[in-house]
């Protein structure tokens, strides 16, 4: 059967059917598109699908994708303050629809040409920047980049999709000078805080101390308030009973003298001075204690006269 001359006959029509659908058809894969050229002239753009063709007459130029591809140049340039510096950009781009005859006859190398207006727009841009602002301004040169690229590329079928500076790169010394001045920096401000810490302690401390002696000073004041209140109140007491207001001083003037002596005596550490005893060492004492407030104030009000005379 295998030898037949029908199964002969039927793998010839076979083989020849497969010549004809090869030379008369093809297929275009989706995202791309072919060039169809007739006795070596361009006749049509075909795109995805399946496509008929006559054979010898027509002929497939080439093929070009449709899909977004990405170019990564790296340029080296100097900047404004004499630093060289080395830039990594990145550019997307794809082929338009409506321009595709564009892009295949016009253009012989799409990748060179987008090269070279990256260098060009690079080292037009870079050397009016310092190192500084060159990482600072990354995304400026990048529109400056995609802008001269979309006017330029246009006419040639190519669309910009996107322009990006990924990678700025000083010289090694450069990079360890930054470091170094950064770290500088960060250590002088570390310095400031710490000095104004210390001078929020230091105030804080100074306000603590004041508001304490304040309080001191008031508790002191309400005690001899109180001291004087009670004196007053223990000579009303004396008066009632008979005894005048000077005896009557005389006797607080020596009892709070022997409560002081027997407050000290309960003190093993305290020098004890121990003062007249006799009978009349209270007056006398009382005596002593008017004497020095009025030679003070007739010593005061002698110190004013001579300021008040001055001023008539």
């Amino acid at each position: 059967m295998e030898g037949s001359p029908a199964f002969v006959y039927i793998i010839g029509l076979v083989f020849v059917g497969i010549i004809l659908l090869v030379l008369f058809f093809f297929t275009v894969k989706q995202q791309s598109a072919a060039i169809l050229q007739r006795f070596g002239k361009f006749q049509a753009v075909r795109g995805a699908g399946f496509h008929f063709k006559i054979p010898i007459i027509d002929s497939i130029a080439g093929r070009i994708s449709l899909k977004i591809q990405q170019l990564d140049v790296n340029v080296e340039t100097k900047t404004k303050d004499d630093v060289f510096v080395g830039l990594k950009v990145s550019v997307q781009f794809r082929v338009l629809r409506d321009k595709i005859y564009e892009a295949f006859y016009e253009l012989e190398n799409p990748y060179e040409q987008i090269t070279s207006y990256v260098f060009d727009v690079v080292r037009a841009e870079v050397p009016k920047m310092r190192l500084d602002d060159v990482f600072v301004r990354k995304d400026d040169i990048a529109h400056a980049i995609m802008r001269e690229l979309e006017q330029a590329m246009s006419d040639y079928g190519y669309g910009i999709v996107k322009a990006l500076v990924t990678d700025i790169d000083p010289d090694q010394e450069v990079k360890q000078a930054m470091n170094h001045i950064n770290a500088a920096e960060r250590k002088k401000l570390a310095a400031e805080y710490e000095a104004e810490a210390e001078r929020i302690r230091i105030v804080a401390k100074a306000k603590a101390e004041a508001e304490s002696k304040r309080l001191q000073g008031q508790g002191i004041a309400d005690q001899r308030r109180e001291i004087a209140r009670g004196l007053e109140e223990s000579v009303e007491v004396l008066n009632k009973v008979g005894i005048n207001s000077q005896e009557a001083s005389a006797l607080i003037v020596v009892t709070q003298h022997y409560d002081t002596m027997q407050s000290m005596g309960e003190n093993s550490n305290s020098n004890l001075i121990l003062l007249p005893n006799a009978p009349s060492a209270g007056s006398d004492m009382l005596s002593q204690m008017v004497a020095s407030f009025a030679a003070s104030q007739k010593l005061g009000e002698q110190m004013k006269s001579p300021q008040t005379n001055g001023k008539g």
